[in-house]
């Protein structure tokens, strides 16, 4: 008897763990909402409004060639009222207050270049909702642009390394601009920037500061949902707004199309149409011109 009550519990317990571990492998995999970037120098060159752009009398632009680029916040806002941080907020980059207030860390930034994935998130961790406007606070860029500089009465056409911080206000340790590494350990506001370049094998790297607001942060909503003065909240309409129920079973990709169209500016003060810091060119504006989220 006692051999039968075994034996009955072995076929119980076996078929409990068969159970259990066909409910395991039935179950639906993980579905995740990823982000990443495109940079696209085609894309419609727009002001802070969302509005078509053209480039200012004495100014001068060129559409720099991406490296990586980081963002400090995403959000999902269900309508052009939505207050900025009253949609759905599915990532922020850590803050610190080491340099004094409050600024992105830096040393925490994830960065990302060209089709590169730079951050993804369980869709079942996020609200459902039917959401119409994508918002992406900028952080930083790195990318490669073409200057001038004369030489015993020659012109020479280089290349060069931009760095730049677009945040509202972001701590830095050090970074490093191509191969050249910047100690700063501050905060730094919105528009610092470093350049790195070659010149007859010596490498160098100078920095500097653009004005306070002179960086374009396209919000096409920006009547019904202003951004903050200094943040780099740029905002895009999706094409077809995006539902989301927390049912999904495959993963939604979201690729943050950033208009480079001539995104980096400068005051001329030499030969038109060529940055020639040497001579006098300033840093006015290397804001991004304008977002378009695809969903694939």
């Amino acid at each position: 008897m006692k051999k039968l009550n075994s034996i009955a519990l072995a076929v119980v317990l076996t078929g409990l763990f068969t159970s259990c571990s066909k409910k395991d492998e039935e179950q639906e995999p993980t579905a995740y909402l990823v982000f990443k970037f495109k940079f696209d120098s085609t894309q419609q060159r727009l002001n802070n409004f969302g509005q078509p752009a053209s480039i200012p009398v004495n100014h001068s632009a060129q559409s720099p060639r991406f490296n990586e680029m980081s963002a400090h916040y995403i959000e999902l806002a269900p309508s052009a009222t939505t207050a900025l941080g009253q949609g759905v907020v599915v990532y922020k980059n850590a803050e610190t207050t080491a340099g004094g207030n409050s600024a992105i860390d830096f040393e925490q930034s994830i960065l990302a270049g060209e089709g590169e994935e730079f951050f993804r998130t369980p869709i079942k961790s996020i609200s459902p909702g039917t959401f119409h406007y994508l918002r992406v606070s900028l952080a930083y860029q790195n990318y490669d642009i073409n200057y001038r500089i004369n030489f015993g009465g020659n012109d020479f056409d280089l290349t060069g390394t931009l760095a730049s911080f677009i945040g509202f206000n972001t701590y830095i340790k050090n970074f490093v601009v191509k191969n050249k590494s910047v100690a700063v350990n501050a905060n730094r506001k919105q528009g610092y920037w470093a350049f790195e370049t070659s010149v007859f094998g010596i490498d160098t790297v100078t920095s500097g500061q653009a004005p306070e607001g002179a960086t374009t942060v396209p919000n096409p909503i920006s009547s019904t949902s202003p951004i903050p003065p200094g943040s780099c909240v740029v905002t895009g309409p999706f094409t077809t707004p995006i539902l989301i129920t927390g049912n999904e079973t495959k993963d939604i990709v979201i690729t943050v199309s950033l208009s480079t169209n001539k995104s980096f500016e400068w005051v001329e003060n030499s030969n038109p149409g060529y940055f020639e810091p040497a001579a006098g060119d300033t840093v006015i504006d290397m804001g991004i011109r304008g977002l378009i989220p695809i969903v694939n």
